[in-house]
């Protein structure tokens, strides 16, 4: 059974599932790697959502707000072992619950084009592709996503 966990980027398994996610991004991403590590600090995160399966962390998730009324998805990944069972669409949907709590209205994100999985979770979860915003505007290899929450 998966089991949900909201808890900050302190927690020692967002810490692990984090470093294996950044080993992943640094085979796919190649030499653009640098460039997007800067921007996926995990350092003061106080939103993350972890999901548990007989108290193995398997996947993980967070928000970060990036202006009022709007928060960011950050920190997606799950478990190559665990992929295909809907459960970093369970994540991302307790994060916008979590931010819609919170009175936020608006989620954004922005994934790499060489992340078709990704990409294709975000648009089975109700994500419209938005031109690219802050630091990836004019990046070629990102693609950015909102979702309105009600």
């Amino acid at each position: 059974m998966l089991r949900l966990v909201r808890t900050d980027s302190e927690n020692p398994d967002f810490v692990s599932l984090v470093r294996l996610l950044d080993a992943d991004l640094a085979i796919r991403d190649g030499n653009e790697h640098s460039f997007y590590a800067q921007f996926n600090k995990i350092q003061m995160i106080r939103h993350v959502v972890l999901a548990y399966k007989d108290d193995t962390p398997v996947a993980c998730g967070a928000i970060k707000e990036i202006e009022p009324g709007t928060m960011e998805v950050k920190r997606m990944y799950t478990l190559p072992e665990q992929r295909g069972q809907r459960i970093a669409a369970t994540i991302l949907e307790e994060l916008e619950k979590w931010a819609a709590e919170m009175q936020y209205t608006r989620t954004v994100l922005e994934t790499g084009k060489k992340q078709p999985e990704a990409i294709a979770l975000y648009q089975r979860c109700a994500y419209m592709i938005i031109p690219n915003y802050g630091q990836y505007a004019g990046i070629e290899n990102s693609v950015c996503f909102e979702k309105k929450l009600s």
